[in-house]
C-alpha cells in the first residue's frame, strides 16, 4: 500500500479521496491555487502545496507544478479525482514515468484509446457493443459534416474527442450552422482538453442516459457495479443522478451491463471507469424500456465519476478505496454474481446557481449559514464550513447530497426531507429546484429524458420554487448598509425565530473595540497580494459588459468592425461552459477592452460600440 497520496484536485472530490486514504492509513497531500488557499480540501489534508495562481491553466492544470508538489511532499502516488487532469493521458504518462510515483487510474495508453472518442468507437464496435451511427476518424472540413448530414440527416452532434459532460459538443440542426458549430466545437475542445480534434454522430433527440460503473484489475478481472440513470440534465450537464434506473427492465439492464464489461475488457482497461450509453426512448405499457430497446455506446469516462456515490450506496462498495488498492497491485476479489444491488440512491448536485435565472452561477458570497442535513440514509460529500467565502474560479458545484432508501419511493420521500433540512444562506443554490423535481410528475414517475429540462419543463415553476425556498446573496449593487438581526421570541409559550433587517443601521459590534469587520480590516486585497488593474475606457459609445466571471477564450472582432445585433463579439468561458457575448444592437467597434486568456469579473467592460 502507498505511504502518501497527492490528490491533484480540489473541493469535495479531493476530500472524498482523502477520506478513503485515511481509512487505508495513507497520508494525504493537497494542492491549491491562490484562490483556494482557505478551501476545505486544504484544511483536511495532512499537508498542502501551492501550485500557482487562480487560473486553472496556471495551477491545477500545470503538469510540472503538480508533479513537483508530489516530489516535494515525497508522495508515492497521485489520484486525479475528476475534472482537471483526470482524463489527460499525457499527464498520466508523465506520472507513470516519474520515479517512485504511481498513477491511481487506468494506464495512459488505455486513457488515450478510450478518451479519444473515435478510437473508443472503433474498440467498442469490434467488441460488438452498439454504437451510434457516426465517424470513426476525426473531422476537419465542413464539407465532411455536410456529407454526413446528407447521408444520415440532421441534427448532427459534433463532439470533441477529449470532451464530456456536454463540453466540446455542438449540435447542428441544419446545413447553415455547419461552419460556425464545427469551429466552436474545435475551439472548446482545444480550450478544455488541449485537443481540437472532433468527430460526428447522429444526434439522438430524446434518449435516456444510462451509465455502468466498472472496476477492472491488472489480472483481467472486470466487474460492473450496476447502472445509474443520469437522464435529468440541463444543457448536457447532469443535475440529478440515481441508481438503479427506474426505466429499465431487468433484461435490458443485464444486456447493457454485459456490453459495458465486454467493451472494457477489449480495451485492456484497469481501475475504475464508467461506460455511458444512450437508450432510445420507447417505453412499454408498463412504463419500462424493454429488452429490444436500442441502446448505443456514448463514451467511457476513464476516471471516477461525480455520481460514483450512487453506486457506493446501493452496492456497499467503496469505489475510491478500490481504485487505490488496484493501483497498489491488488485484485478484484469478488465475482460478478457477488454484486448485489440493495435499495435505491439519488444524488443531488448542490450547485451555487440561481435556477430561476437560467441557472446563472453565483459571482461571489459568503456561507453565512451552512447547516447540512443528516439522519438515516443521508450522505453529504462537501468541503465547506460556515463562514467560507465562495470560490467562483472553477466549477459551480459546491456539494453533493446523496440519499438512500429501501426502494425508490422511500428514497424520494427521504430526499425531500433532507433537502428541507439543508440550510444555506449567503449564496444562491439549486436546492429549490431539487425540491421542485421531487414533486414533478415526470421525474417522480421516471418518464423524463435528457431533453425534459431544456425543452419541456415550464420555467415559471422554477421561478416559483426559487421564490418560495430560495436563499439569495446580498445585493452587491445596493449601496445601502443592511444589518440582519435574529431574535427568538415566545408567544403563548410557542417559540418563533424572527429575522429583522435594518437599513442604514450601524453595524453590529464585532468584538474589536466597536469597529465593524470592514472598518477593522480595510478593503479586501486581491489573492496573492496582486494589484488589480482596470482597462481605461476611452472610447465613446455603448459598453458590452461581462455578465459573469470567466476567462476570455476569443475576441471575434477588431476595432473599426461594423457589427449587427446578434453578432458574436467575445467568447467567454465561465463555469466550464463556452458563452457567446453578442451585440444587442448594430454599431461600430470603437474599443476592445480585453484580450484572449484574460480573466474578467462580472460587470467588466469587454467591448465598446459606437
Amino acid at each position: 500500500m502507498f505511504r502518501k497520496v497527492l490528490v491533484a484536485n480540489r473541493g469535495e472530490i479531493a476530500v472524498r479521496v482523502m477520506r478513503a486514504c485515511e481509512e487505508l492509513n495513507v497520508g494525504t497531500v493537497a494542492i491549491y491555487s491562490e484562490a483556494d488557499k482557505e478551501s476545505g480540501h486544504v484544511r483536511y489534508a495532512d499537508e498542502a502545496y501551492n501550485v500557482g495562481p487562480a487560473r486553472a491553466a496556471d495551477s491545477y492544470l500545470d503538469h510540472e507544478a503538480v508533479i513537483e508538489a508530489a516530489r516535494k511532499a515525497d508522495a508515492d502516488a497521485i489520484h486525479p479525482g475528476y475534472g482537471f487532469l483526470a482524463e489527460n493521458a499525457e499527464f498520466a504518462a508523465k506520472v507513470e514515468d516519474a520515479d517512485g510515483i504511481t498513477w491511481i487510474g487506468p494506464s495512459s495508453s488505455a486513457m488515450e484509446s478510450l478518451g479519444e472518442k473515435t478510437k473508443a468507437r472503433k474498440i467498442m464496435s469490434e467488441a460488438d457493443v452498439p454504437i451510434v451511427p457516426g465517424t470513426t476518424d476525426p473531422v476537419t472540413d465542413p464539407e465532411e459534416v455536410k456529407t454526413f448530414g446528407e447521408e444520415h440527416g440532421y441534427p448532427i452532434a459534433i463532439k470533441a474527442e477529449g470532451g464530456g459532460g456536454g463540453r466540446g459538443m455542438k449540435v447542428v440542426w441544419d446545413e447553415s450552422e455547419v461552419e460556425d458549430q464545427l469551429e466552436s466545437a474545435k475551439r472548446e475542445g482545444e480550450a478544455y482538453f488541449d485537443n481540437d480534434s472532433v468527430y460526428l454522430e447522429r444526434y439522438l433527440e430524446n434518449p435516456r442516459h444510462i451509465e455502468v460503473q466498472i472496476l477492472a484489475d491488472g489480472e483481467g478481472n472486470v466487474r460492473h457495479l450496476g447502472e445509474r440513470d443520469c437522464s435529468l440534465q440541463r444543457r448536457h450537464q447532469k443535475v440529478i443522478e440515481e441508481g438503479p434506473s427506474a426505466a429499465l427492465t431487468d433484461e435490458l439492464r443485464e444486456k447493457i451491463g454485459e456490453a459495458a464489461r465486454r467493451g472494457v475488457s477489449a480495451a485492456d482497461y484497469t481501475n475504475a471507469g464508467t461506460v455511458e450509453f444512450l437508450v432510445e426512448e420507447d417505453l412499454g405499457r408498463d412504463g419500462l424500456l424493454g429488452p429490444d430497446a436500442n441502446f448505443y455506446f456514448l463514451e467511457v469516462n476513464t476516471r471516477i465519476q461525480v455520481e460514483h456515490t450512487v453506486t457506493e450506496e446501493i452496492t456497499g462498495i467503496d469505489i475510491v478505496k478500490r481504485q487505490i488498492r488496484i493501483a497498489a497491485g491488488e485484485t478484484v476479489d469478488f465475482d460478478q454474481d457477488d454484486v448485489d444491488i440493495d435499495g435505491h440512491a439519488i444524488e443531488f448536485r448542490i450547485n451555487a446557481e440561481n435556477a430561476a435565472n437560467d441557472f446563472a452561477p453565483a459571482t461571489g458570497g459568503e456561507l453565512m449559514t451552512y447547516d447540512p442535513p443528516g439522519g438515516i440514509g443521508v450522505r453529504l460529500d462537501d468541503a465547506l464550513k460556515q463562514g467560507d467565502e465562495l470560490v467562483t474560479d472553477y466549477d459551480s458545484m459546491i456539494a453533493k447530497l446523496v440519499v438512500w432508501g429501501a426502494d425508490r419511493e422511500e428514497c424520494l420521500e427521504r430526499s425531500l426531507r433532507a433537502l428541507r433540512e439543508y440550510e444555506i444562506e449567503g449564496i444562491p443554490t439549486i436546492i429549490p429546484f431539487h425540491r421542485l423535481m421531487l414533486s414533478d410528475e415526470r421525474f417522480v414517475e421516471s418518464t423524463h429524458t435528457t431533453k425534459y429540462l431544456d425543452e419541456e419543463l415550464d420555467e415559471s415553476r422554477i421561478e416559483e420554487a426559487q421564490a418560495q425556498w430560495g436563499s439569495e446573496s446580498a445585493d452587491a449593487g445596493d449601496d445601502e448598509e443592511t444589518v440582519e438581526r435574529e431574535f427568538t421570541v415566545e408567544v403563548n409559550g410557542k417559540r418563533f425565530e424572527v429575522n429583522l433587517e435594518e437599513h442604514d443601521a450601524p453595524a453590529i459590534p464585532a468584538g474589536n473595540g466597536g469597529a465593524s469587520q470592514s472598518q477593522a480590516s480595510g478593503p479586501p486585497e486581491p489573492a496573492g497580494g496582486a494589484t488589480e488593474t482596470e482597462t481605461e475606457i476611452d472610447a465613446d459609445g455603448e459598453t458590452v459588459d461581462a455578465e459573469m466571471q470567466g476567462t476570455i477564450l476569443g475576441v471575434e472582432v477588431e476595432v473599426g468592425d461594423e457589427v449587427e445585433a446578434g453578432d458574436v463579439l467575445v467568447v467567454l468561458e465561465a463555469m466550464k461552459m463556452e458563452n457567446d457575448i453578442v451585440a444587442s444592437r448594430g454599431g461600430t467597434v470603437s474599443q476592445i477592452a480585453v484580450e484572449e486568456g484574460e480573466s474578467v469579473d462580472m460587470g467588466d467592460t469587454l467591448v465598446v460600440l459606437e
